[in-house]
């Protein structure tokens, strides 16, 4: 099961952050809009990935909702019949909500740095160090860790929880 350390955190100045994180990464990144749609499971989170120019994926996923680097175990299988399997998955789990956000996506080494504008919720960064299978969930903590010093991210603007949570949370 492929494993990533993940950390998130709220940003007030989303264009200056872009800058410093193309700066860093030697890449200007690729915008992508992104549709979320969550499905309501007993356990974990399913969502059903749509976004221009991807291929539509769903995803499960488990990880804690804590501030800082964590843990995310997923599982991802590409969909081609995508409305077929939205009704199927509406009818089977139900919706718990849909996220829908302006993402520039730029790569750094092992990490996929994420800078998104999220409708009605505002902007945030997500880092996502994919581990390889022989590094350790402490060597994905050291490397978020170094990336968060790097772009002068800081603990306090961390957030604990996702995306969806915050909006049916009201946050």
């Amino acid at each position: 099961m492929p494993r990533n350390v993940e950390i998130k955190a709220k940003v007030a100045d989303l264009e200056d952050l872009k800058a410093r994180a193309r700066i860093l990464a030697g890449d200007n990144g690729t915008l992508l809009e992104q549709e979320d749609t969550f499905f309501n499971v007993p356990s974990g989170r399913l969502k059903l990935r749509q976004a221009t120019g991807e291929k539509t994926m769903l995803i499960q996923y488990n990880r804690p909702d804590q501030q800082g680097p964590k843990l995310s175990d997923f599982n991802i299988a590409i969909v081609d019949d995508v409305e077929s399997m939205k009704v199927l998955l509406t009818k089977a789990l139900g919706i718990r909500g849909v996220v829908r956000k302006s993402r520039v996506l730029i790569l750094l080494g092992q990490t996929r740095i994420h800078l998104d504008h999220v409708h009605d919720l505002g902007n945030f960064m997500e880092l996502e160090v994919m581990l390889e299978d022989a590094q350790s969930v402490e060597d994905g903590h050291k490397i978020a860790e170094d990336i968060m010093s790097k772009l002068s991210i800081k603990k306090d603007d961390l957030v604990d929880c996702a995306y969806m949570d915050m909006i049916l949370n009201g946050k």
